[in-house]
């Protein structure tokens, strides 16, 4: 009988012992011994970070993981500890081990793993020095910010066997300083807003004709960034004093007052044009994000235009994750409102919406400022999704929600981030027209924002035309590859509603470390596929993720009220029947 194989997208570590011809002809035995418990170490780390150890090849250790963070945090406990007993080894019998870390497609069977995350693994593991680790740049875009990691960005690596370049970062533990902690209140003004710098792309085309091009793509990413009400973007003309000199960022960055400087190159060459942007943070020269841009020149506006719209939807979500992390990292008693806004933002996106510190964080960010529309906006948000929650309940949603409503719109009228939130809040009551007039007027004043393009595309699915909703999912994802991370469950549920059962399963059963209502929807899906055994355990699993005190028909109640078709509303109540959780 053949084994059937099991296939799946995971997070992969490939460690490897540096040396060990060398280690075990110094002495055999205790070579052995020394690679052996190393590997020892290096498994527990793994094993209480929620990884598995797949398998010991010789000097070589594969494990899996769900997330990138988990194995990142695991490889760090490890090398930290292994390089203090080392250091404790007076012979030259020290087992150094570097590792590496990809995401790629596996194959499972027999507790082994084969398939090209592996070798993807094995090949960034190359790459790190002895006792470090590196990373996959598509790994890299789905750690969150709070984290305590240092990244140094190594740039684009031809590795063998993989035909397109692949981007990596070394990473290590950050230290962390904390300042002294300050007496008294929290000041009562608010952080400034993050300031960026655009600097001129260079030309490196050897053609001084093409500057128009180079200049034109610099000049619209200023443009189009400034659209973004979170940021504070450095005009054109102080970004382009520096043209043509040779600079050093954080020098550029300290005389423009920018805390972030996003910097680059255009190459034309014939009919091809190579655009690389990297965004940095000034301070301390680390490198946010970096992206190269391929294109045929068969309409030179179109390409400038699609280029800009790329760089400018990426870079504001990188610049917000860099600034969590930099908020996580003060002392409470010492942070202003946006501090406070960013803490609650994080810790809401992170619990599935159930952790009310994070209402008691916005609740501070509103005392400092009452005026602050991000702070009222996003508790507007979180009253109104506890609709969906199947742990803390607020009671009374839209009362709670309405007065924060009214508040983020006299402060934030015409801000492009409040009136997505202002829309997800009208749309969790049932209410889709004024839902898609703030949705639309998000879009309206800044039409790049990624993540408003694939909410508003969430909501015309739910409204009832979910080939159209896929449409601007689809566009969201082009513009940001790595937004495929964040939007899992709007495709998930599109699909859904459009009876792509199957193609749903599989979004899900992809999802890493899902919240507990994952699998109540991925009952729904195996139900209406007549596949009522996967159904009864996705339910199963379900239960074991939650309290006694559930009340699932509320959570699918209110799931039926976001449907503006009563044959969508049917359609979900309808699998959650016959799964079984609605008994």
């Amino acid at each position: 009988m053949t084994e059937e194989l099991d296939r799946k997208l995971a997070v992969l570590l490939h460690a490897d012992i540096i040396g060990s011809t060398v280690l075990v002809q110094l002495d055999e035995s205790v070579a052995h011994r020394r690679m052996q418990e190393a590997f020892q170490r290096l498994s527990k780390a793994i094993s209480e970070h929620g990884g598995s150890t797949r398998e010991v090849r010789g000097d070589a250790l594969i494990a899996e993981f769900s997330r990138a963070s988990d194995a990142i945090t695991a490889a760090l406990q490890f090398q930290s500890v292994n390089s203090a007993y080392i250091q404790g080894i007076e012979d030259e019998i020290r087992p150094q081990i570097r590792i590496g870390i990809a995401m790629g497609e596996v194959v499972i069977a027999d507790n082994t793993v084969t398939g090209a995350g592996i070798v993807l693994a094995q090949r960034i593991e190359q790459l790190a020095e002895p006792g470090g680790i590196c990373i996959q740049g598509a790994a890299y875009e789905t750690i969150p910010g709070r984290l305590p990691f240092k990244y140094n960005y190594l740039g684009e690596q031809e590795l063998k066997g993989f035909r397109d370049p692949v981007r990596v970062y070394a990473v290590s533990e950050k230290p962390v300083s904390s300042p002294p902690v300050q007496a008294g209140k929290p000041s009562t003004v608010p952080a400034a807003k993050p300031s960026i710098a655009v600097l001129p792309l260079n030309n490196m085309s050897g053609d001084l004709e093409q500057e128009y091009f180079s200049d034109g793509i610099t000049e619209d990413i200023i443009t189009e960034l400034s659209r973004f009400s979170v940021l504070n973007v450095i005009a054109r003309h102080s970004s382009f004093s520096f043209k043509g000199e040779k600079i050093d960022i954080k020098d550029v960055a300290k005389k423009l007052g920018a805390q972030y400087v996003v910097e680059g190159s255009v190459r034309r060459a014939g009919n091809r044009v190579r655009i690389t942007a990297q965004l940095i943070e000034a301070d301390t020269g680390s490198h946010i994000w970096a992206e190269r841009y391929d294109r045929d020149l068969e309409d030179i506006f179109a390409v400038q235009d699609e280029i800009t719209q790329a760089i400018v939807s990426v870079i504001p979500t990188r610049i917000q994750n860099s600034m969590r992390e930099q908020a996580l990292l003060k002392p409470t008693d010492s942070v202003s409102a946006y501090d406070y806004y960013l803490q609650g933002r994080w810790i809401y996106e992170n619990s599935a919406g159930n952790d009310p510190i994070a209402i008691a964080m916005l609740e501070k960010a509103i005392e400092i400022d009452p005026t602050f529309a991000l702070g009222h906006g996003l508790l507007a948000r979180i009253y109104g999704y506890n609709v969906f929650s199947l742990g803390i309940w607020y009671g009374d949603q839209e009362e709670k929600a309405r007065p924060h409503i009214e508040k983020a719109l006299k402060y934030g009228e015409n801000d492009p981030a409040i009136h997505p939130l202002i829309g997800e809040t009208y749309w969790c009551f049932g209410e889709f027209r004024l839902a898609r007039k703030h949705f639309e007027l998000a879009l309206h004043l800044n039409p790049n924002d990624v993540a408003t393009m694939a909410d508003y595309g969430f909501l015309i699915a739910y409204e009832g035309n979910a080939k159209e909703g896929r449409r601007w999912l689809e566009k969201a994802q082009q513009m940001d590859p790595q937004y495929n991370v964040f939007s899992w469950e709007a495709n998930a549920e599109t699909l859904y509603l459009l009876g792509e059962y199957e193609a749903s399963i599989e979004i899900y059963r992809e999802r890493p470390n899902p919240p507990p209502h994952t699998y109540t929807h991925l009952a729904a899906c195996y139900a209406q596929l007549g596949r009522m055994e996967e159904a009864r355990q996705a339910v199963a699993e379900f239960k074991s993720l939650c309290t006694k005190d559930i009340n699932f028909p509320r959570y699918a109640a209110n799931h039926a009220r976001i449907c503006k078709r009563q044959e969508d509303a049917d359609n979900w109540m309808e699998g959650y029947r016959k799964a079984g959780l609605l008994d």
